[in-house]
C-alpha cells in the first residue's frame, strides 16, 4: 500500500489521504492499545491525525484531555513527522466559561492542548462545533490571535452548517484575518445530508473535507447484527455517546441498507469497510477521511481504501442504493 498526500484546502499543507482518529484512545482503548494503533497507522504511511480536547469519547470531566495525553507522549522524537490537528468547544471543566467558543475558553484551550500534546503547536486548530451564543467575529478574532502567536499554523471547524460556514468565510475576509481552510463533517454511505449544500460550498471556496465517521461508527463494517443488543464496551453502549449513535444507526431501515451493502461488497471481493471508506474518498470534494480503530488490525481494511478503486458503475450502484441518506438537514 502506498499512502497518498494531497494538499488540505487552499493550503501548502500535504496531509495523508486517510487522518486517523483517536477518540476511542484512553476509555474504549487503553494506552497500550492506543500507542498500538498509532504505531499501525504509523506504518501504513498515515502522517494526519486528528484529536480533541475533549476526547476520549463517551467521557465526561473526568476523563476529558486523556487522548491528548496520551497521543502527546506517542510524539515525542517523531513531532515533526505529523500533521496534528486538535479541536475545542467542549466542557473541559465546571465554570460556564470552560466551554464554548468565547474568546477566554479559546485561548485556555489551545494553551492546555499545547501541554497536553507535549508541542509549542498544532498544525490545525478546529472549532469542535458552532456556537451561536457567541460572536462569530469574537471567536474568528481569537483563532487569528493563535495563528499570529504561531501556537496554531491553520484553523478549521466541525459540524458546521453550509450557511455558517459561509458566514464565517466572508467575515474572515471582511476583517482581514484568518479562515477556516477546512470543514469536518459526519459523512458516510448511511449520512449524506452534506453533499447537498456543504460539499459544493467547500468546492468553490477550496476549503478541505475532512469527514469523521466515514464507517458509521463499525456499522458499515457488518459486524452488528440487529437481532442482538449492542455489545459492553462498543460505541454504541459507551457513555454519553451511546445514546447519540444508537439515535444514528441502530435502526432496521438502516440494517437492512448495511445487508445490501455487505451483498455489493462480497461481489465486489472488498471488505465493507474498504469499499465505504472507498466510496467517500471519489468524492471530489473529500480530502482526507477520519478512520478510527479499537484495535490495530481493524486498520487493516479502512487503510487499503487508499489502493481501492471503484469503477463508475459501483459508484453508481452504492449512490443509488444509498439516495435516501440525502435527505435533511442535521448539523450532525
Amino acid at each position: 500500500m502506498t499512502m497518498e498526500h494531497v494538499r488540505l484546502g487552499r493550503t501548502g499543507l500535504p496531509v495523508s489521504r486517510i487522518c486517523l482518529g483517536t477518540m476511542t484512545f484512553g476509555l474504549q482503548c487503553d494506552e497500550p492499545a492506543s500507542i498500538a494503533i498509532l504505531d499501525r497507522a504509523a506504518e501504513g504511511g498515515v502522517t494526519f491525525i486528528d484529536t480533541a480536547d475533549v476526547y476520549p469519547l463517551g467521557g465526561d470531566l473526568t476523563t476529558a484531555g486523556r487522548t491528548e495525553e496520551i497521543l502527546g507522549r506517542w510524539l515525542r522524537g517523531k513531532r515533526d513527522r505529523f500533521v496534528v490537528a486538535t479541536k475545542c468547544f467542549g466542557p473541559m471543566g465546571p465554570n460556564p466559561w470552560d466551554a464554548g467558543n468565547s474568546r477566554r475558553h479559546i485561548l485556555d484551550a489551545i494553551d492546555a492542548s499545547l501541554r497536553r500534546l507535549q508541542t509549542d503547536f498544532v498544525d490545525l486548530y478546529q472549532l469542535h462545533f458552532d456556537d451561536q451564543s457567541v460572536p462569530l467575529d469574537e471567536t474568528l478574532a481569537a483563532l487569528d490571535d493563535l495563528v499570529r502567536a504561531g501556537k496554531v499554523r491553520y484553523i478549521g471547524c466541525s459540524n458546521f452548517l453550509a450557511y455558517r460556514l459561509a458566514r464565517a468565510l466572508g467575515r474572515s475576509e471582511t476583517l482581514g484575518i484568518a479562515r477556516f481552510v477546512s470543514v469536518q463533517p459526519r459523512y458516510n454511505l448511511l449520512f449524506r445530508e452534506f453533499e447537498r449544500e456543504l460539499f459544493p460550498l467547500c468546492l468553490e471556496e477550496g476549503i478541505g473535507v475532512i469527514p469523521y465517521n466515514p464507517i458509521a461508527g463499525g456499522m458499515l463494517s457488518g459486524k452488528y447484527d440487529r437481532s442482538k443488543p449492542p455489545v459492553e464496551g462498543q460505541r454504541f453502549t459507551l457513555g454519553n455517546a451511546a445514546r447519540t449513535y444508537q439515535d444514528r444507526y441502530w435502526h432496521d431501515h438502516v440494517f437492512h441498507t448495511v445487508d445490501e451493502l455487505v451483498r455489493i461488497a462480497d461481489e465486489a471481493g472488498l471488505p465493507l469497510a474498504t469499499l465505504a471508506v472507498a466510496w467517500t474518498l471519489q468524492h471530489p470534494a473529500v480530502t482526507s477521511p477520519i478512520v478510527g480503530a479499537s484495535r490495530p488490525e481493524q486498520l487493516d481494511a479502512t487503510l487499503a481504501a487508499v489502493d481501492t478503486k471503484l469503477d463508475a458503475d459501483l459508484v453508481e450502484r452504492l449512490n443509488e442504493l444509498t439516495a435516501g441518506y440525502r435527505r435533511g438537514d442535521a448539523p450532525r
